[in-house]
């Protein structure tokens, strides 16, 4: 971790915000970053201190750059290279929260039957083989 300027898009690939490089210039092209309430382009130079806002789905992250780095990191490093604002931690956990109330839970229906479902089907339509 350094404090010299470094690509948007080699800064959020470091900081294990998207996989790949090619993901963070895609959605840095689609809009979903901003630096300093900017949209940026991937080969803008960021520096600690810039703030960050990024979109990925329904999460929203908003940030200040603590530090830069040009490798990437292990997550617990990773983590040291912002700070994320107390307001969008609490949007972030309340989403994510809202996102596991709604999730579907129990068995998927358009799933296939079992063996065992597909032989109940046949007892109960009276095509037992047995």
């Amino acid at each position: 971790m350094d404090q010299q300027p470094v690509r948007i898009d080699k800064w959020l690939w470091a900081a294990r915000l998207v996989k790949t490089r090619a993901l963070a210039v895609d959605a840095i092209r689609g809009g979903r970053v901003k630096v300093n309430g900017f949209p940026a382009k991937p080969s803008k130079d960021v520096r600690p201190g810039d703030r960050l806002e990024f979109s990925a789905g329904v999460i929203r992250l908003e940030a200040t750059i603590r530090a830069t780095a040009e490798r990437r990191l292990p997550a617990s490093d990773a983590q040291l290279l912002y700070v994320e604002t107390e307001k969008s931690r609490e949007e972030r956990e309340q989403r994510v929260a809202e996102m596991r109330m709604t999730r579907p839970q129990g068995v998927d229906r358009n799933a296939r039957p079992t063996k065992r479902e597909r032989r109940q089907l046949d007892r109960l339509k009276g095509r037992d083989d047995r």
